[in-house]
């Protein structure tokens, strides 16, 4: 690399900032409840372990899109960040771990929580304190006697800059009918409708705990765009340099450490001639020529992946920075 290559990267490198924003919606990653704490009432109803956690999140991501006061990031993106970092269960459930991997994805703040209830309404049994449990049912969720289905959510708003704690919400659901069949066709009797937690299916919401889950769900959801205004969005000036080339796609010396995140647009350049203090020699500014917009497709902590197009081709040692009108 030439010396004039090696002095842009390291003003551009230098100049990577983030200042407050005051407008845009704020970006939100969801991460997979945990429901250890009813796990053996999950395997009770439906035979086998469900992963419910999952199932619930899916559901508050739905309801946040929804309701428009967050922008949440794709649950593929977010996967990929999880297996690249191989965090454990236990690390995901700690919000400076939650912190960390809002970092990577370039998000304002973690959603994280737990479900604390998932049954049956039996005040004479209780685990944790939490006074409910669905042993009666069994497998299929059956009893004899007719009972509610219940479900508690705790959530977490996690600042992924601070690891702050913004905001602690729980949300709670009770179906409005009792029944004998807690995942079966309405309140009546029988396994109708046995098989795999499944909020998607169409018959869900109709089923006693599909009543129970989605009040909770909702309760949760309304709490958290209450809680919007307490999540510091932040907009990031970005200047930095292409290291690579291959066709339209570019990678470039900065990466989510500067706060830069999927689907940030960039504008790239061409570095021209460079203005120099003719007493120390210092390089005062550099002269560019914008030759098109980029992308950001893939990141990591210290480099991004663009997707470029634009009037010239890109080369290396181009500048691609935060465009002057954003």
């Amino acid at each position: 690399m030439s010396r004039m290559i090696r002095l842009i990267c390291s003003l551009f490198v230098l100049a990577a900032v983030c200042t407050a924003q005051t407008s845009g919606k704020k970006r939100v990653a969801v991460l997979d409840f945990d429901y250890g704490t009813v796990q053996s009432y999950v395997s009770s109803i439906y035979g086998s372990n469900q992963d419910v956690g999952k199932g619930i999140t899916d559901m508050l991501v739905e309801k946040l899109v929804k309701d428009g006061k967050y922008s949440v990031i794709e649950r593929k993106a977010l996967d990929k960040i999880l297996a690249e970092q191989n965090f454990s269960n236990s690390d995901r459930a700690n919000p400076a771990t939650a912190a960390k991997i809002g970092q990577i994805l370039g998000v304002d703040a973690i959603i994280m929580g737990s479900i604390t209830k998932f049954g049956r309404d039996d005040k004479s049994k209780s685990i944790g304190g939490l006074g409910v449990g669905p042993r009666a049912f069994g497998i299929g969720g059956v009893k004899r006697n007719e009972a509610k289905a219940v479900c508690a959510i705790s959530a977490r708003l996690v600042d992924t800059n601070t690891g702050e704690i913004l905001a602690a919400v729980t949300g709670e659901g009770e179906s409005k009918r009792s029944g004998t069949s807690l995942i079966g066709g309405g309140g009546g009797g029988g396994g109708a409708g046995i098989g795999g937690f499944d909020t998607h299916a169409s018959n869900f919401g109709q089923t006693l705990l599909g009543e129970a889950v989605t009040q909770a769900v909702t309760d949760v959801g309304s709490q958290l765009g209450a809680s919007v205004g307490n999540v510091p969005t932040r907009k990031v000036e970005v200047s930095g340099v292409v290291a690579d080339v291959s066709g339209n796609t570019l990678i470039i010396n900065v990466g989510s450490k500067t706060g830069l995140k999927i689907g940030d647009k960039l504008e790239i350049s061409h570095a021209g001639r460079q203005i120099k203090d003719p007493t120390t020699g210092k390089v005062l500014k550099t002269i560019t020529t914008k030759i098109g917009e980029a992308t950001v497709t893939e990141i990591d902590s210290d480099s991004a992946t663009l997707s470029f197009s634009g009037t010239a081709a890109a080369k290396v040692g181009d500048v691609a920075k935060t465009p002057s009108s954003n």
